[in-house]
């Protein structure tokens, strides 16, 4: 993207989306900068995740249920689902595992393999002790 022009709105969300551990919904991100910024509109969080995820500056995460989560960690890692709550986590693996798997698929592809998405579903440790 050839000169973006800064934006206070985009900075803070991408600092939310840097300092929850949480893989917050559009909405979810909406309410929190909405404090520091009450005339955002939820068009312009959802324009600004978008850019964000198309810039690297953060992952988006299509969940099964339609809605897509946001991640400010953008190290090679995998998500979990929880089928009970929806929750989504980060399964952080040995990133060699993650090149292994682009290894092996390259191994029953004829062209490239650059890299893969995988979501993992289970349930996650509150849901478990219920």
């Amino acid at each position: 993207m050839a000169n973006l022009k800064y934006s206070r709105q985009r900075a803070s969300i991408k600092e939310y989306l840097m300092t929850t551990q949480g893989h917050p919904t559009a909405d979810t991100v909406y309410l929190h900068v909405r404090k520091e910024f009450p005339h955002i509109s939820l068009g312009t969080v959802y324009r600004n995740l978008n850019l964000l995820a198309e810039m690297g500056e953060a992952v988006k995460i299509s969940t099964p249920d339609g809605g897509d989560r946001f991640d400010g960690n953008t190290h090679p890692h995998y998500h979990v689902v929880c089928t009970t709550c929806g929750d989504v986590m980060d399964l952080m693996m040995n990133p060699e595992y993650i090149r292994t798997i682009n290894k092996k698929a390259s191994e029953h592809f004829d062209g490239t393999i650059d890299s893969h998405r995988l979501l993992f579903y289970g349930t996650c440790p509150k849901c478990g002790r219920r």
